[in-house]
């Protein structure tokens, strides 16, 4: 059963302005382990916007939810891939994530499952 679903859009070019502006905002945003990933990898600045918009889809998925922190979403990738969304407290849940970005735009959609 699906309990929710979240999309949104960033532009990459405000988002890489932000990071500049506030260097702090990295750490504030992702997670150690999302910063690894893409430390210096060639469109670190539109990953991370994607990320970030994934973040965003989530807590549109979950109507707003309170006491939900940045660093509960993670979105690291599987082994084949693929992006791989963890959000803590919400192990009940199947997710599923799709990002995507081009040009100066960065998207993802998230829809939570209740499997069963």
């Amino acid at each position: 059963m699906i309990t929710g679903i979240g999309i949104d859009l960033v532009s990459t070019v405000r988002f890489g302005a932000a990071l500049v502006r506030t260097p702090a905002l990295r750490r504030r945003l992702f997670t150690a382990a999302e910063l690894r990933l893409l430390d210096g990898a060639p469109g670190e600045i539109p990953s991370l916007a994607a990320r970030f918009a994934a973040k965003e889809a989530v807590v549109k998925a979950l109507r707003r939810p309170a006491g939900l922190r940045w660093h509960d979403v993670e979105i690291l990738r599987a082994a084949d891939g693929a992006p791989l969304l963890t959000v803590r407290g919400y192990d009940s849940l199947r997710w599923h994530l799709t990002l995507s970005h081009e040009g100066d735009l960065a998207v993802a959609q998230v829809l939570a499952e209740l499997p069963g």
